[in-house]
């Protein structure tokens, strides 16, 4: 079996952190290293961590003696750390099915070209309660990764959390590392990085809980306008590197306009004037433009 080496990047998730280990080491998929990353908490996570210090899965364990202040850079530790064919970022407060790790290697031992499996994911509240749940039209299949990234990854993230994937690590080394250069839609570049590197495994089975809470970082992003901010600069690249055509790159403005329209008025400054003059400048027609806002405008009135 090919090995998997396990990054579990944790910060003050100390009330989730003991199900997301028990999670790992409870995979049918036994090929695995155990890698744990603590961005110098200052919660009792620390004190959980050491509970599985002489666990024969667990390969390291590294504390940071100062908050490092950005996820990304501890994926870059942990991946620097790791040994296997593939890597699987676990987030330290999601969970999944015993099975996923089987289901991701064996659909990307299909095939030579594979740079990502991923599946499908609940996105659950503290209580166990699912919000929504992402999905996908067929059981399983493995595309071209650049048709992977039109149409999955232009107007929107399907690998939208980091534990429903695994990838093969050797691509690392080829790849663009300015993900590290976003405070919340990094991942989002780096899957499109690692995409056009090969062929995507795609299944359909819901095997990953994606926790939603309110110390999670993807919340406070979207409601400080930091969220549709990159998200916003990523659809720029992607139309500028030719990933995209046109009409992606028009849906992908339109949805992220009416996301901004949202939270507009709680967007922080100086982020809202950056939001404003992107839209301003985005390569779309004054008439598409006008006609999106007052799209966004309506739709605000109805709900009145």
């Amino acid at each position: 079996m090919s090995l998997v080496s396990v990054i579990i990047p944790n910060y003050n998730h100390g009330a989730f952190l003991q199900k997301r280990i028990e999670s790992v080491l409870n995979q049918t998929y036994r090929s695995i290293e155990i890698i744990i990353l603590d961005d110098a908490s200052t919660d009792n996570s620390k004190a959980i961590i050491e509970q599985y210090r002489q666990h024969p899965l667990v390969k390291t364990i590294v504390y940071n003696p100062v908050n490092s202040g950005s996820t990304f850079l501890q994926w870059e530790k942990g991946i620097k750390l790791a040994g296997g064919k593939y890597i699987w970022i676990a987030e330290s407060d999601d969970w999944c099915e015993p099975v996923l790790l089987k289901e991701l290697v064996e659909n990307a031992e299909t095939d030579e070209q594979c740079a990502i499996s991923y599946c499908q994911s609940y996105c659950v509240d503290v209580e166990g309660n699912i919000k929504w749940q992402s999905a996908h039209r067929k059981v399983e299949e493995c595309i071209d990764g650049a048709l992977f990234v039109k149409t999955y990854m232009g107007a929107q993230n399907a690998i939208f959390n980091a534990s429903m994937a695994i990838w093969k690590r050797n691509l690392y080394s080829k790849i663009s590392h300015d993900y590290k250069n976003y405070k919340y839609a990094g991942d989002m570049v780096f899957w499109i990085r690692l995409a056009m590197e090969g062929r995507v495994a795609i299944s359909g089975k819901l095997l990953n809980y994606f926790l939603k809470h309110e110390k999670d970082v993807s919340g406070k992003a979207i409601r400080s306008g930091l969220g549709v901010l990159e998200q916003m600069k990523i659809l720029n690249l992607q139309f500028e590197e030719s990933m995209i055509d046109k009409g992606t790159y028009y849906r992908g403005y339109k949805r992220l306009f009416r996301d901004f329209w949202r939270i507009r008025h709680a967007a922080e400054a100086p982020l809202g004037s950056e939001i404003r003059n992107l839209f301003r400048n985005a390569r779309v027609s004054k008439w598409y433009g006008c006609r999106v806002t007052m799209g966004a405008v309506w739709a605000e009135i109805k709900k009145r």
